[in-house]
């Protein structure tokens, strides 16, 4: 199973601020209609996977973005959904590896990790593929960083980099084979 990452920083590495506000990031199209990419990636994933953190986080965000589009919730507190969301969100425990084996047992093909803390865990266990990064041109000077500490270096490949008009710059990356991680 394929598990990729799709996410925004400042230019300082941040995902949000100390307290999980990103009232930094600009809304979700551009001026121009430009979507960064991002119908055309969630057109290519099967499910999202992401922490009860950013399930939170979505939830304050008024109208569910993820449509029909299966979402899991990792979390090890029993979460209460919605009534509009209980034929696509569902929640599972464990570890990342646990976690893929019984995604994979259940078909998904290619997942999009979202959520800080989510995403440590899946690329400290090797288990992430690819990585796009839309850095926001704005430093925010503290907060969660994208990533975490490693065991050890995690070797990557760019793939794409894309500018865009407003100052945006993606970089599409694979993770190279690291026989050394989990």
């Amino acid at each position: 199973m394929k598990a990729s990452v799709y996410i925004a920083t400042s230019l300082d590495g941040f995902i949000s601020r100390p307290n999980g506000s990103v009232d930094w990031l600009p809304g979700g199209e551009s001026e121009t209609g430009e979507d960064y990419g991002y119908h055309a990636f969630m057109s290519s994933v099967d499910a999202l996977v992401m922490g009860r953190n950013t399930y939170e986080m979505v939830l304050s965000f008024g109208e569910w973005p993820y449509g029909d589009k299966p979402v899991i919730v990792l979390s090890s507190r029993n979460l209460e959904l919605p009534d509009n969301l209980i034929k696509t969100v569902s929640q599972m425990g464990g570890r990342p590896k646990e976690i893929v084996a019984q995604l994979t047992a259940q078909g998904y093909q290619h997942v999009y990790i979202d959520g800080g803390l989510t995403i440590q865990g899946f690329i400290r266990e090797g288990l992430i593929q690819e990585i796009i990064v839309t850095q926001i041109p704005i430093l925010i000077g503290e907060g969660l960083p994208l990533f975490g500490s490693i065991p050890e270096d995690i070797p990557l490949e760019l793939l794409e980099s894309l500018p865009f008009e407003n100052g945006f710059v993606q970089n599409k990356y694979q993770i190279q084979e690291n026989k050394h991680l989990a």
